[in-house]
């Protein structure tokens, strides 16, 4: 009876070891097979940061387009810039200057949502989004002559947003077409050369300002949405332990 004693209570000690073991090589196992499928979410864009993506540019659009429909004077979308529609005495300012602040809120929640992105390109995004905030706080004056807080934020705003495509490329053969190098550098070269189209008639006052203005603000809150689309619409199982992008 002592042994059988001595034998009932060592089958447990003998045997939790094993069973313990197998069940976290079979956890182990499954967290492996889920991480080369690449199917944990974590390292995806949430549904928000889509949203916050297509959110900006149909405000900024929205918000231009009937912005100048109101305007009393002589108003032109081809040569006056955006920003004269939330500028001191302009008609219904105030549409102008929502669509700025919250355009630039939406940028700062698509940088955060922006996961498989560099962390670097990711922070250019966001300061991009508090640079348009700063304009919407920093309207120019009803007299003219511009406000040097306006063409600093503005200018801060402007580069960053044109410039981030090139910070948050990501290399390896499972990185989303948005983020790939070639991609992400041809990118940012359209921006920076319609950004310096836009300030080339600013200065030369050649008439067209506010068609390069608009055009450049329509492609710089545009490309997050293709960005995002591509990292949504990755083919399932094309991500790997050795380049998936980490989570900052």
């Amino acid at each position: 009876m002592a042994g059988h004693a001595m034998q009932w209570t060592r089958q447990p000690t003998a045997h939790a070891p094993g069973w313990l073991g197998r069940v976290r090589q079979d956890v182990a196992g499954s967290m492996e097979a889920g991480e080369i499928r690449g199917t944990p979410a974590l390292h995806g864009v949430p549904w928000w940061g889509v949203v916050s993506s297509v959110v900006a540019p149909a405000l900024l659009v929205s918000g231009w387009t009937f912005a100048a429909a109101v305007q009393r004077g002589s108003y032109n979308a081809f040569a006056d810039t955006v920003s004269a529609l939330a500028a001191y005495g302009a008609a219904d300012r105030w549409v102008m200057t929502f669509a700025f602040l919250a355009a630039g809120v939406f940028e700062v929640a698509t940088g955060l949502a922006l996961r498989p992105a560099a962390a670097a390109g990711r922070l250019i995004l966001i300061i991009g989004g508090v640079a348009g905030v700063f304009v919407a706080a920093s309207p120019e004056p009803a007299a003219g002559g511009g406000s040097v807080r306006h063409m600093v934020a503005a200018a801060i705003g402007l580069v960053a947003l044109a410039s981030w495509p090139a910070a948050a490329r990501r290399r390896g053969p499972s990185v989303p077409w948005g983020l790939r190098p070639a991609v992400s550098a041809a990118a940012s070269a359209v921006l920076l050369g319609v950004l310096l189209w836009f300030v080339a008639e600013l200065v030369t006052v050649g008439g067209q300002a506010g068609l390069a203005e608009r055009l450049l603000g329509e492609l710089q809150t545009l490309w997050p949405v293709l960005v995002i689309m591509s990292c949504r619409l990755r083919r399932p199982g094309a991500d790997s332990i050795r380049d998936r992008p980490g989570v900052v």
